[in-house]
């Protein structure tokens, strides 16, 4: 049996549908739904949102074979959502891995562990979302792993083909059969705020508004 599961990849995504999700917030989608959210240590490296299809990548501790493998098989529209298995200590993505995805069209990534190279990455403009940084490195050690296969990352459970959302908010991983309708929901959502603010600016209180303060009040008028 190969110590490689490489599988293929996954559809890309309809132009409409990513250009509808580009409007939707990841935070607006976290008001109705708690699932499918990666931890919130996974921070963005830019002030950057993107969407795309869920490519993923499960790599073992100090080995970075697979990954490389992968960016020659990234396609524009693809997010890369990398496993580290458990790995806290290596970074596999850097200023090297950086051009590689961008040559290959790749959206943005989100890695289940440390960067290297934070600020080349931030100086080619790639969207990486990562739970901090280190300086030791992984290596080409031919150890294995798997590609387009169900991983976790970040807590998150991810399927290749899955849409990720992710912004400065953090990273939101949804089914592909539900997308337009969770996108709708948002899109309903976000007016409602924008009315909201509009009547703050006029002077409003936030808790007339939600009916706290009534609550509260009346709450407290009990004996």
């Amino acid at each position: 049996m190969s110590k490689y599961d490489v599988r293929p990849m996954p559809e890309p995504l309809p132009t409409a549908l990513i250009e509808k999700l580009m409007k939707v917030e990841t935070a607006t989608i976290g008001h109705s739904r708690h699932h499918g959210f990666m931890h919130h240590s996974m921070r963005p490296l830019l002030d950057r949102k993107v969407v795309g299809v869920a490519v993923t990548i499960a790599i073992p501790g100090a080995d970075s074979t697979l990954l490389h493998h992968a960016l020659g098989l990234g396609r524009p529209g693809d997010f890369f959502v990398i496993d580290r298995l458990g790995d806290e200590r290596h970074a596999c993505w850097g200023g090297g891995v950086t051009l590689a995805a961008q040559g290959s069209g790749i959206v943005g990534a989100a890695l289940d562990g440390p960067c290297t190279d934070p600020g080349e990455i931030r100086a080619f403009g790639f969207p990486l979302w990562c739970r901090g940084v280190s300086p030791i490195t992984t290596r080409i050690y031919d150890l294995g792993g798997a590609m387009n296969v169900p991983v976790s990352c970040a807590g998150a459970a991810v399927c290749a083909g899955d849409v990720v959302i992710a912004d400065d908010s953090g990273v939101v991983v949804i089914g592909r059969h539900e997308a337009d309708e969770i996108a709708d929901h948002a899109l309903e959502r976000q007016a409602r705020s924008e009315r909201t603010q509009a009547r703050l600016r006029a002077g409003e209180k936030i808790g007339d508004i939600s009916d706290s303060t009534q609550k509260v009040l009346a709450a407290l008028a009990q004996p």
